[in-house]
């Protein structure tokens, strides 16, 4: 059966503070790049943030036994916040530390439609055949040289999560991905996706309200994680999920932009 299954996942939350190393050339770098729009950095609000670099979050989650181990085709790195040091290309780091053979990249900028707008290129890669093992990486820090109200508000900590999908037939326990879209709106989104047919409603911390429409289960994510949010949440539990559901529905709204994005998995032979 032809497409992409999750094979393995993995999780961070909180990891605790780290002493910052490059405290003087992060903050010139913040000097310049905020001059042209007549501002500088808040060295207060810097000093006093955990200083999880992408890079640290991409050690942790390669200590997993199942992320570690894979030899990906394609490595997808993921993030809706930018690094505390834009120092490391993550993307070909992590690429290095899962054998050095993956097509490798990131996408940034969408907020946290990254992850989804990620998986239609990993199935995009996988119909084309160029690729039957794929990562995907989902990072998210929270140190900033300038206020951002998501991390203030929320608020927002330190996680990350990664997925391994593969091609094969061994994949019983697993949940093989369908497609990603979005709407203007939770409902819009869902209208054809939801429903009580054995089907698990995955709602991020985002979504407001009651789903109309959907009279099966509901597991909804707890607040912490923005780019995140629903993918720390499938990488803790999709075997518990595959085994008992027979369609899981990832579903968040961005805060920013007010859309919503939405992934269908099917358990099994789907």
């Amino acid at each position: 059966m032809s497409g992409l299954a999750v094979r393995a996942g993995a999780s961070v939350r909180a990891p605790g503070a780290r002493e910052p190393d490059d405290r003087a050339a992060a903050l010139g770098y913040f000097r310049d790049l905020l001059a042209p729009f007549g501002e500088k950095p808040d060295e207060e609000l810097f000093d006093g943030g955990p200083h999880v670099r992408h890079r640290d979050l991409a050690d942790l989650l390669v200590a997993d036994e199942g992320v570690g181990g894979s030899r990906p085709d394609l490595l997808i790195v993921t993030h809706a916040l930018p690094d505390v040091v834009p120092f490391t290309a993550v993307a070909p780091y992590l690429t290095d530390r899962l054998g050095g053979r993956a097509a490798n990249f990131a996408i940034a900028q969408q907020g946290l439609a990254a992850p989804f707008t990620a998986l239609r290129i990993a199935s995009a890669y996988e119909k084309a055949g160029r690729a039957t093992e794929v990562v995907l990486a989902v990072l998210e820090q929270t140190t900033l040289p300038t206020p951002f109200p998501l991390v203030r508000d929320t608020p927002l900590t330190d996680s990350a999560a990664a997925l391994v999908l593969g091609t094969g037939e061994d994949d019983g326990d697993g949940l093989r991905f369908v497609r990603a879209h979005s709407a203007g709106s939770a409902a819009d989104a869902l209208g054809r996706e939801a429903g009580g047919d054995g089907t698990l409603l995955v709602l991020g911390p985002w979504v407001g309200g009651d789903v109309p429409g959907h009279g099966g289960p509901v597991h909804r994510v707890a607040p912490g994680g923005y780019c995140t949010s629903v993918w720390l949440d499938l990488a803790d539990h999709w075997r518990e999920w595959a085994r008992d559901h027979r369609r899981i529905v990832l579903c968040d709204t961005d805060p920013r932009s007010g859309r919503t994005h939405v992934a269908l998995f099917t358990a099994g032979e789907g």
